[in-house]
């Protein structure tokens, strides 16, 4: 049995947007489609929490933060030992500033 997989209210108003912005400019099947793929690319970390690497860019922080990619968009996680779970932090699209990547952490 894996490790629990939870999301931050961060995270999910993120994915949120996400989906919102494929809504609106594209359409619901695309919004549905990317969505639903950062979702369930994010289930391996349940067997595989190291998969991603440790995010540089957040390095030198209390806690050890990794990234997962999907398409543009880089998931934020931290491996929750204590509660025996991967806490998602950020769905951060890549082609942002990449200073902005700590603002959900």
């Amino acid at each position: 049995m894996g490790l629990t997989i939870v999301w931050t209210d961060f995270a999910k108003n993120e994915l949120r947007n996400i989906f919102q912005f494929y809504l609106y400019k594209v359409s619901f099947k695309i919004a549905d489609k990317i969505s639903e793929g950062i979702i369930n690319h994010v289930k391996i970390l349940s067997d595989q929490p190291k998969l991603g690497p440790i995010e540089l860019s957040l390095e030198g922080r209390y806690r050890e933060y990794r990234s997962l990619i999907y398409k543009n968009y880089k998931i934020i996680y931290w491996i929750n030992t204590a509660k025996n779970r991967i806490d998602i932090i950020d769905v951060f699209d890549a082609r942002q500033n990449p200073e902005q990547i700590s603002r959900g952490v």
